[in-house]
């Protein structure tokens, strides 16, 4: 018998780009909701994350006890780590190295905009004001990203090669290697976010990084400092980032993620001073959904063979664990 594949997120197999490879492979369902997750879970190996954002798994899980591997098609899977499938023994693999460079190109041109005053510059444009400014060169700018997995190390390199200097934050310090200058630990934030002229956060969502970023962390920044959160928003106490930004305690803040998403029309943010609001897009281009696909197309050969699955999420960490994370 061919093994059932469930895709969550998506309707129809041409939503999903090379799936129909797979119709001679696998008995293919489909489910939008936790009810349809419900009814196509029974029975099936293997689900297909489509929808990362998505939390009907955990509604549905009294359904999977078949499952033996999950694919997540997000670089990050907090929407996935609840306890019943932390603990249990399925393979969960994600969407590393997929979003890295296109993230770190957001940093870097998200750093540009502040830089060369770009906000300022289309809001003058707007109102016909020929308002001649100096602008601020990003050269020999100091970075702190705190994460230093794939994506943080993406960040890393790009911003270096445009002549900032970048330490980050991770769980031990060590050397930065080819990415960073040097990587402090976890302990030492306070120490090093008064130095930063940059403040970028990339580091998974995990209990221990929930509310990471709150008034003590702000009130550590530079004033003239900015802050960027390409992670997720619950890495920061939203409440606090506002303040912040309302007391002049940091000078601007550009964020790609928000706790409630879409962001509400009656959200503080929208509206918040040196603050831009990104619809969590740092990650996604052209051609992302067709390289999301040839990921998994790889995985489910691996898994079909039985050889060892790419993306291994380690459950007790919340991410894929490697020697430089």
């Amino acid at each position: 018998m061919k093994p059932i594949l469930v895709v969550q997120g998506a309707s129809r197999i041409d939503e999903v780009p090379r799936l129909s490879e797979l119709q001679d492979q696998a008995e293919i369902r489909f489910a939008n909701s936790t009810d349809e997750l419900r009814t196509a879970l029974p029975g099936a190996e293997a689900m297909l994350g489509w929808n990362f954002r998505a939390d009907s798994l955990r509604e549905a899980w009294d359904s999977a006890g078949d499952l033996r591997w999950i694919h997540w098609c997000g670089a990050g899977v907090d929407a996935a780590m609840f306890p019943e499938l932390v603990q249990s023994a399925v393979q969960l693999t994600n969407a590393r190295g997929i979003f890295d460079r296109p993230m770190a190109e957001w940093v870097l041109g998200t750093i540009l905009g502040f830089a060369k005053q770009f906000p300022q510059t289309l809001e003058f444009q707007l109102l016909k004001e020929w308002n001649h400014r100096l602008s601020e060169t990003i050269d020999g700018k100091q970075a702190l990203v705190v994460g230093v997995g794939s994506i943080g190390r993406a960040v890393g390199r790009l911003l270096q090669a445009a002549g900032m200097k970048v330490d980050a934050i991770g769980r031990s310090a060590r050397d930065g290697g080819s990415d960073f200058d040097q990587i402090h630990a976890i302990g030492d934030l306070h120490a090093r976010l008064p130095l930063a002229d940059y403040v970028i956060l990339i580091t998974p969502l995990t209990p221990e990084t929930r509310d990471l970023f709150g008034a003590a962390e702000f009130g550590a920044m530079a004033q003239h400092a900015r802050f960027i959160n390409i992670g997720r928003g619950a890495l920061v106490v939203e409440a606090d980032l506002l303040q912040a930004l309302r007391d002049g305690e940091i000078a601007a803040a550009a964020l790609d993620v928000f706790v409630e998403e879409p962001l509400p029309e009656d959200s503080p943010f929208w509206s918040a001073p040196n603050c831009l609001v990104s619809p969590h897009m740092s990650g996604d281009y052209l051609e992302f959904e067709a390289a999301m696909a040839d990921q998994f197309m790889a995985n489910w050969s691996n898994y079909l063979a039985g050889d060892s699955l790419v993306n291994v999420v380690d459950k007790a960490l919340g991410f894929v664990a490697s020697a430089k994370s």
